[in-house]
């Protein structure tokens, strides 16, 4: 049962057309590489368990968890819960995580990719949320990631990945908070 307050963003069958696309993005750019993948828990599984069977290139799997969250509806302080467990030295990197909201998540992650040596990080996500308070530029023109599959406004969304107060994380669509 979804919370009352709670209305659609984006279904199924729109997530699966967007993660097409963004499939087909990311293999151009992956082509002839063998990529670290690099899932951002908790909310990047939904979204990377989908994405990457789309992908054509030989791959690793492994994830990283660092979250400013914690099952909250406000960020705070950057928690790193664990580091991959694989390699990143000369690696190219593919960071998929839930949402870009104000980029210092994503911007941490590529900073430690890059300081554990890897050639090249990617990073794509299922959401960018549109608003002015990314850190510098860098989100507004989006220089962090321009492997995005969904843009949404700025509320509250859950669904796909993405928690509620630590629930609903298991809905195959997204919702926002009214």
């Amino acid at each position: 049962m979804l919370p009352e307050n709670s209305q659609l963003v984006f279904s199924k069958s729109e997530i699966d057309i967007a993660l097409d696309i963004l499939a087909d993005k990311l293999n151009e750019q992956l082509e002839g590489e063998k990529p670290l993948v690099l899932t951002v828990m908790q909310g990047g599984l939904i979204f990377a368990g989908q994405l990457i069977p789309r992908l054509r290139c030989m791959l690793e799997i492994d994830y990283i968890h660092a979250t400013r969250y914690n099952n909250e509806t406000s960020g705070s302080e950057l928690s790193w819960k664990a580091y991959p467990v694989a390699s990143l030295q000369g690696r190219t990197v593919v960071i998929l995580d839930d949402i870009l909201d104000e980029g210092k998540t994503l911007e941490a992650l590529i900073n430690y990719c890059e300081e554990q040596g890897a050639k090249k990080v990617v990073s794509a996500v299922l959401l960018r949320k549109l608003h002015d308070r990314c850190i510098g530029a860098e989100c507004i023109d989006n220089a962090l990631t321009d492997n995005v599959a969904l843009t949404v406004e700025d509320n509250y969304v859950f669904g796909f990945g993405m928690d509620y107060n630590g629930n609903y994380r298991h809905l195959d669509s997204i919702y926002k908070i009214v």
